[in-house]
């Protein structure tokens, strides 16, 4: 291990670290342009997919790790800054009482809309406000699970590289094109969208599992409160319902989508 390299800080209140946690908050993550990812895994995964590391942050307790060591070089290699700490410092800025043993900070990838995949067998999912991070880091798993081409998140919607929304993507958030736009941006956008527009809709008759799909097919799901405005409703071809027998009048957003995706990935899975 090129220890040679690798910085040492012990002092929870070094400066370093006081910036380095700041990324936890999204007015810093805006204006550095950086997010936080936390664990080996994600991190290796990252590194292998593309992504760029400015900062590794690893516990001296997992020193001998061969994926530490394969963490280290890719960090390296890509001219990050590596740091070597303590569990305790690790767990301060985690704010967990079982921290991972690294943490990562990257550079936030941002995808234009024309740069998503609108080829002919592409899934497409849009989210309109969403507005709980867990929500959204399930989502994009999920997406990423059926092998959807790209996520475009609409109006006010959380970061997606928020601490909470990266850790419950699993590190699909680096699997997966993300693009934003207004409300209004993406009403002229799907103008030009060469395929087919379904969304949901609590007043809507028509049962999910008898959706008419061809592809390229865009997936909108609105907001957690609120659902779908008029505005974007417009822009549907079909609006389905997801039937629920029992007490409950909705499903969280998450569960609904992952619902919608799978049925979407099912239809169109032999269409050509």
């Amino acid at each position: 291990m090129p220890s040679n390299k690798i910085k040492e800080i012990l002092s929870v209140s070094n400066p370093f670290f006081k910036n380095f946690r700041a990324l936890t908050l999204k007015k810093v993550r805006e204006r550095e342009g950086l997010f936080l990812a936390e664990g080996l895994k994600l991190i290796i995964d990252a590194l292998e997919i593309g992504w760029n590391i400015r900062t590794l942050i690893f516990s001296t307790s997992n020193i001998k790790s061969s994926a530490l060591e394969r963490a280290i070089a890719g960090t390296m290699s890509s001219g990050g800054f590596v740091v070597k700490t303590s569990d305790k410092v690790m767990a301060s800025l985690t704010r967990r009482k079982n921290p991972q043993s690294a943490i990562g900070a990257f550079k936030q990838r941002w995808y234009q809309s024309q740069n998503i995949d609108l080829s002919k067998n592409a899934i497409l999912l849009g989210l309109d406000r969403i507005r709980d991070p867990g929500n959204l880091g399930t989502i994009i798993r999920t997406a990423d699970a059926v092998g959807a081409s790209g996520i475009l998140l609409i109006g006010n919607t959380t970061s997606p590289f928020s601490v909470e929304a990266v850790r419950a993507s699993m590190g699909s958030i680096f699997a997966i094109p993300v693009s934003r736009m207004s409300e209004k941006d993406f009403i002229s956008w799907q103008e030009q969208f060469p395929g087919f527009i379904v969304g949901t809709h609590l007043k809507s008759s028509l049962d999910y599992r008898k959706l008419t799909i061809r592809k390229p097919i865009l997936l909108l799901m609105g907001n957690e409160q609120q659902g779908l405005p008029d505005s974007l409703t417009a822009c549907c071809h079909q609006l389905a319902c997801i039937p629920q027998i029992g007490h409950t009048d909705s499903l969280n957003i998450a569960v609904a989508t992952g619902i919608m995706l799978y049925e979407i990935q099912r239809k169109t899975r032999f269409l050509i």
